[in-house]
């Protein structure tokens, strides 16, 4: 690894030296952090905080991958908080999980306005839907029994209740879960909630945060409202030349996730649900609630009542033209016209009858709510136009089915690649944005990081790579069975159960078992019931209805139990300490290439002449893997064993890439003679 510049030590006392030069004594052995009782010295984070600060103050973009352990939070924040002050510039941080974002905010923040003595503001940025306004409940209340089940009404009731209570009006922060329908009817909305409507007296609880961000030097937010934002659908800045606000810079964290939530915000999602759920805003014809019906306009009724009727008569013919396979949720759309547009005229109808409508209204907050939906309406007819029309540039669609029995259908799309448009929002402009992670490398050249790069769009970022100052030597030891069947072999499940529990009695159960399939997951639970009885180690299943953040506390409580995870459990768990001693990979996590997306990126990469298992299928995996495996070591005195229970690693070509990639750890390979205890 290239070092950094040589920088001659120094504090933040030097106000006028540059801020790489106060980064690297920040962050020295007897820096000013070094006076928290928590404090390690870290070379690793030195290095990180020393680069970011160079990027910002020369305006451009680095992409950085900073190994487990770094202490990558702040080695951003500080440079990033004293870049954002000294030049008025907003610091804008993006992660991906709920519980990055409450870190940062309830500790790395505080820790370092602490240590800056600087009383800058940060606030944590929700969605706009997750606040209550005020306005609206109280307009909701008065129409009562016009639009309100009685159930409804009560519900609103004690929305009321803690409205006059709660310091944020934010959904997190409620004691109960409100019906979808009502929280609808009282949650902050574009065209409702203005700051016309609901001015600094009105005691709206997002305009409050809005007037709180405008003010704030460091904003946190998660990349879903970062693109949301980014499309202008909640404009927040005047001009300049800032990401979101006229003057900003952009930090993203958990980076790894960006091309697949980029793929999401950027396509269209219509579900039937969907549709269901806003045409029952306007007339809901089992409950004879709704605008249209507190309007007493009798033709929106009608036309909302022949839409809602249709509606199942389409999407019905959609599921019946889908040729779903035996275990897949999905159907790949290849043409237009999946099915004949029945809906267009029923939009177009009550479009006219919500403009009717509108202009007969003298209340203007009625005339704004009932447009809003208009809008809405109009959004849809276009969604299902564009969908049957295919006329979305180079996006891949399909039809998924959810819900109970897969009746619950939804039409989507996505861009196959989202580079141009990544690289275009924030790498083309000359604008300070840092992009970090965890996992960004697939094993490649030191310091390139060339395919994350290549897949977000920032081919000519700056790229670093930076090491974790884990002993992986010391602190962990990896094992790979030789003797292991191919996942596709119909010996493989039993051979898996026989070394997945060896491995379980070697740690005393304390580990993640780590699927790429909830049905393995299911199969391998039920075969080793037994087992788990016998050895009384508590096995603790992702899927069962316990919520992912539950199943973690258990784990952690139980410091003898096993978890068995899929997807969720691979990537964003931190379960430091021995309770985690373990951590199992039933099979490499090559991603299903038959879903739409997925064979969509294969075959662009066939078209341009690449191989697509080489050049997508591996990579992805690979770091799939790296997440997978780096739950285990969390700090510095965890220690444990990974072991992969997935031959190829040993008998395929591409193996040899996955285990480059793993931590510098000692390799046991192993065969049948360690279950004869040889």
């Amino acid at each position: 690894m290239e070092n950094p510049p040589h920088i001659p030590e120094t504090t933040l006392a030097s106000a006028r030296a540059p801020l790489p030069e106060r980064m690297r004594g920040f962050f020295a052995d007897d820096g000013p952090l070094s006076v928290s009782p928590d404090f390690e010295y870290r070379p690793q984070q030195q290095e990180m905080a020393v680069r970011i600060a160079s990027a910002l103050t020369e305006s451009r973009a680095l992409v950085v991958e900073a190994g487990t352990g770094v202490g990558k939070s702040l080695a951003y924040l500080v440079p990033a908080v004293l870049h954002g002050l000294e030049t008025k510039r907003k610091a804008v941080i993006s992660t991906h999980t709920i519980n990055l974002q409450e870190q940062l905010i309830d500790k790395d923040i505080p820790l370092v306005q602490k240590v800056l003595e600087e009383n800058f503001r940060a606030v944590l940025m929700k969605g706009r839907g997750n606040y209550l306004c005020p306005q609206r409940l109280k307009r909701a209340l008065a129409s009562g029994p016009e639009l309100f089940t009685s159930t409804d009404q009560a519900e609103l009731q004690r929305l009321q209740v803690w409205a006059a209570t709660t310091h944020d009006g934010s959904l997190s922060s409620l004691d109960f879960t409100p019906e979808p329908r009502v929280w609808a009817q009282v949650c902050s909305e574009a065209q409702i909630c203005t700051l016309r409507t609901c001015g600094p007296d009105s005691g709206c609880f997002y305009q409050k945060v809005r007037r709180q961000v405008a003010e704030a030097d460091v904003v946190v937010l998660n990349h879903t409202l970062l693109f949301t934002l980014l499309s202008g659908q909640d404009d927040l800045s005047k001009g300049g030349d800032g990401f979101l606000f006229p003057r900003d810079f952009l930090v993203i964290d958990e980076a790894h996730t960006l091309e697949n939530v980029a793929a999401r915000a950027l396509g269209l999602r219509l579900s039937q649900a969907g549709v269901r759920f806003d045409l029952n805003r306007l007339y809901n014809p089992r409950t004879r609630k709704g605008m249209f019906h507190m309007l007493r306009h009798a033709e929106g009724v009608s036309h909302v009542q022949g839409l809602t009727d249709e509606l199942d008569d389409f999407f019905h013919r959609v599921g019946e033209t889908s040729k779903f396979g035996p275990q897949s949720n999905v159907f790949r759309v290849r043409r237009p016209d999946l099915v004949e547009n029945t809906l267009h005229n029923h939009f177009l109808n009550i479009e006219r009858a919500v403009k009717d409508a509108s202009e007969k209204l003298e209340n203007d907050t009625a005339r704004a709510e009932l447009l809003d939906l208009g809008g809405r309406v109009r959004e849809m007819r276009a969604g299902v136009a564009d969908y049957l029309d295919q006329a979305l540039e180079d996006h891949v669609y399909w039809v998924e089915k959810s819900g109970r029995e897969g009746h619950s259908l939804t039409l989507q799309t996505a861009p196959i690649d989202v580079a141009a448009a990544l690289r275009a929002l924030f790498f083309e402009a000359g604008k300070p944005c840092v992009l970090t992670s965890a996992t960004l490398s697939v094993g490649e050249k030191s310091d390139d990081l060339a395919y994350f790069r290549r897949r977000v769009g920032a081919e000519a970022a700056e790229a670093r790579e930076i090491g974790s100052p884990f002993d992986y030597k010391k602190q962990m030891e990896i094992f790979l069975v030789r003797s292991m069947p191919e996942p596709s072999s119909p010996r493989f499940e039993d051979a898996l159960e026989t070394w997945v529990a060896h491995f379980l009695r070697r740690s005393s159960g304390r580990a993640f078992v780590l699927f790429t399939s909830y049905r393995l997951l299911q199969s391998l639970a039920k075969r080793m019931e037994g087992f788990f009885r016998r050895e009384g180690y508590r096995l603790l299943l992702q899927g069962t209805g316990m919520p992912r953040h539950q199943l973690l506390q258990e784990f952690r409580d139980d410091i003898s139990s096993v978890l068995f995870g899929t997807d969720s459990f691979w990537t964003g768990v931190d379960v430091p300490g021995e309770a985690l001693s373990n951590v199992i990979v039933t099979r490499l996590p090559f991603a299903v290439p038959d879903h739409p997306l997925v064979a969509s990126r294969l075959e662009r990469i066939e078209e341009e002449g690449g191989n697509p298992f080489m050049d997508f299928s591996v990579p992805e995996a690979i770091l799939k893997l790296r997440q997978g495996v780096g739950r285990l070591i969390r700090s510095k005195r965890d220690r444990g064993i990974t072991v992969l229970l997935d031959n190829r690693v040993l008998t395929k070509s591409y193996g040899k890439a996955f285990l480059k990639a793993l931590p510098d750890a000692p390799v046991t390979v192993v065969d049948d003679r360690e279950l004869e205890g040889k």
